[in-house]
């Protein structure tokens, strides 16, 4: 009788799998709207295969914004790895038809690069600073860089540069601008020039620039796990890619067709400064800094009147933290960061 439990016990075991294996995966679509490091975990997820250990055939879409945005309304994409500063920009000029699920990162690697003549940050005053255009994120976020040294927007001057670090590092170059905040590898090439690199925003704990999982409610309505599939596929990705520097430097190529030397040197800048987040939880400060950044009154009242629970759902990365989901993924001492992360998440 032991044998024969055995054998039918085995029998639906194998069967089991074989369901499993022929299940087909889902299709989706993800949009990503930067050729940048704050892509990494989608692209580590592609080619490492974990959305489809998920259950997902997933397709990797580029466009920028507005596009992104655009294309989750659309059902064009499932989900776009987009920086929370647009989000709350658009969800607080009406009904947003879009929820944020998690975040991956709460940091941003952009360097403040000046003149070859420019020693400190503080001899920046009054000189004149290249953005794409007053009030987008890295006019915000330059201008939180210059708080920290006593200054505030209105101590320099700007001047809009076009719609790329390429416009902005060309403005400084040629001449037309002090200063200017850039990414990598466009920093790295003036670096090489002889200007000079005053600091990262990645290395200041409290300037916030986050990239967030965003989705259509109706999306989420009609395929529930769909969220949670994408939360595990990327944050195993997020490990792979602390792990497994070699891995995430080609899975990065993949997609943005760097010079290996300047996509390990991004490598090496986001692990020191732990920019991926192990925890993906969207945190209460980093609302609370978009709002502080804003220089446009009619959209910071928006936002303040804006209650964006409406918009912001951390509920699965709570239930993932309390299966012990990420303990088992990184291990127990992930523990300090899910409880430290979990007091300033928001709710």
């Amino acid at each position: 009788m032991r044998h024969r439990a055995a054998a039918v016990l085995a029998a639906v075991l194998v069967t089991g799998m074989v369901l499993t294996e022929g299940r087909q995966p889902q299709k989706i679509t993800l949009n990503y709207p930067t050729r940048s490091g704050a892509s990494w975990p989608l692209f580590i997820a592609k080619e490492g295969g974990y959305y489809q250990k998920q259950g997902l055939d997933v397709t990797l879409v580029f466009a920028g914004h507005p596009a992104g945005i655009a294309m989750v309304v659309s059902d064009q994409a499932q989900m776009s790895s987009y920086n929370l500063e647009s989000v709350m920009q658009a969800s607080s000029r009406g009904d947003a038809p879009f929820t944020v699920v998690g975040a991956s990162l709460n940091k941003a690697y952009f360097a403040l690069m000046a003149k070859k003549d420019v020693g400190t940050v503080a001899e920046l005053k009054g000189k004149t600073f290249a953005v794409s255009q007053i009030g987008d994120p890295p006019y915000n976020y330059t201008s939180a860089f210059l708080r920290k040294f006593g200054m505030s927007p209105r101590d320099v001057q700007w001047i809009a540069a076009g719609a790329d670090a390429t416009g902005r590092a060309a403005a400084l170059s040629s001449g037309r601008a002090d200063a200017t905040l850039l990414t990598p590898p466009a920093y790295f090439r003036l670096e090489e020039a002889g200007f000079k690199n005053l600091g990262n925003l990645a290395d200041h704990d409290d300037i916030f620039a986050a990239t967030t999982y965003l989705m259509k409610r109706t999306t989420i309505a009609a395929n529930p796990r769909l969220p949670e599939q994408i939360i595990r596929a990327q944050a195993e990705a997020i490990k792979r890619f602390y792990d497994d520097k070699a891995f995430a430097v080609k899975a990065y190529q993949a997609y943005d067709k760097q010079a290996t030397a300047d996509v390990e040197r991004l490598y090496d800048g986001y692990a020191k400064a732990n920019v991926l987040e192990r925890v993906p939880y969207v945190l209460s400060p980093a609302l609370q800094a978009v709002i502080d950044q804003q220089s446009d009154a009619k959209l910071l009242a928006q936002m303040k009147s804006f209650d964006f629970r409406a918009v912001i759902d951390n509920s699965i990365v709570a239930r993932l933290v309390q299966e012990g989901f990420f303990q088992k993924l990184f291990g127990p001492g992930i523990k300090a960061e899910e409880d430290r992360k979990s007091k300033i998440a928001f709710r």
